[in-house]
């Protein structure tokens, strides 16, 4: 690991590290809150579900979408929760002809905001369940507070750090301020792989690994690298992978890390190959989402290529400046691997993307897709 100066123009290296602690951390998982569906309406499958949970304390019924309508009754937008579960119910204070629904749920990822809010003068809600099934209306939401403290996640500790320049310097004057610092993962021969965190130095201590040394205490302010960071890393770190199907050795997670890793390595100078290009994508290997563009960064860059994290970024990609510029020829070798794995099933929610929409993606950004 190398820490430098986050402030300085020209990275100034503060100290080469042997270890780190504390370094990963994963995003908790979308924490399940109290909702109470204010003057509802329910129909259908809420309707239903709502009877259930009189009789039995609670029942299940999965995913709820609330459509925001405007003054005309018109949708505005949508946000959603998951895994939903009824509580009960009880007449609303505004409208006894009306209930207040109490549920239990998580936020979904894709939501475009934290928490909805309806425009002056609408009625509220429209209320649907998977596949635009409609579930009736309410006339507003309100999130139960739970009263839990976030978690507090330790500093990150640099261990056996060797201090150098203006870090050298502001420990030998005893300054308490050291400032903020960026950690880089640095490969056997001392090459960058990839930015690990940022964040301020607030102590350090004699350290245990070498006279000379000190372990310093880092506060992040940046997101940490997720677990799957450290076993992408370590297949790096005789520098960047000389064959191809590395990142088939990663979980699921790993391989949605390497894509970063493999970003963070590409040239953007470089030029790229001439249109009418015809590129081998190996499918033995493509069993999910993040697999199909490992294999694709490698099939347009070679070994250890970024080609696209994500089909946003593929567009991107595909106008130039990333290895391939358009037209191209794509081969998909045994193709049959994706199509069994990634599903036929039309896409919904976050779900990821299947075979044949990925393929339909491909077809009509303009590459000429063959499949073997």
């Amino acid at each position: 690991m190398k820490a430098y100066d986050a402030d300085a123009e020209d990275d100034e290296t503060w100290a080469l590290c042997a270890d780190a602690e504390n370094l990963f951390g994963d995003p908790p998982a979308p924490a399940r809150g109290t909702y109470e569906l204010i003057g509802c309406a329910p129909e259908g499958t809420l309707r239903e579900v709502l009877a259930r949970a009189r009789a039995d304390g609670s029942a299940p019924l999965g995913t709820l979408a609330l459509e925001i309508l405007d003054k005309q009754g018109e949708r505005v937008e949508e946000w959603s929760l998951e895994d939903v579960r009824v509580l009960g119910d009880r007449p609303c204070a505004r409208d006894l002809s009306l209930r207040d629904i109490t549920i239990e749920a998580r936020e979904a990822p894709h939501n475009p905001f934290d928490y909805p809010q309806c425009p002056p003068l609408s009625p509220g809600y429209r209320l649907l369940g998977r596949e635009d099934v409609p579930h009736g209306s309410c006339r507003d939401l309100a999130h139960v507070p739970e009263g839990q403290p976030d978690p507090v996640e330790p500093p990150v500790r640099l261990l056996g750090c060797s201090p150098q320049g203006a870090l050298r310097t502001a420990l030998d004057a005893g300054e308490e301020d050291l400032g903020h610092a960026k950690l880089i993962r640095l490969d056997t021969a001392g090459r960058p792989v990839e930015s690990a965190v940022e964040g301020e130095l607030v102590a350090w201590i004699p350290s245990a690994r070498g006279r000379g040394l000190v372990d310093l205490t880092l506060e992040p302010w940046s997101e940490r690298p997720p677990t799957a960071a450290e076993e992408v890393w370590e297949l790096w770190d005789t520098g960047p992978p000389s064959e191809p199907g590395r990142w088939a050795r990663c979980g699921p997670e790993g391989r949605r890390h390497w894509r970063h890793t493999a970003r963070e390595h590409h040239q953007p100078g470089r030029p790229d190959a001439e249109p009418g290009a015809t590129y081998h994508l190996e499918g033995r290997l493509i069993i999910d989402e993040p697999g199909f563009f490992c294999a694709l960064g490698e099939a347009v860059n070679g070994p250890g290529g970024y080609f696209g994290w994500g089909l946003d970024a593929l567009a991107d990609c595909l106008r130039g400046r990333w290895g391939a510029r358009l037209p191209f020829t794509l081969v998909w070798h045994d193709a049959e691997v994706a199509r069994t794995c990634l599903g036929l099933v039309p896409r919904t929610g976050d779900r990821p993307w299947t075979f044949e929409e990925l393929l339909a993606f491909l077809v009509d950004e303009g590459v000429d897709v063959r499949l073997d």
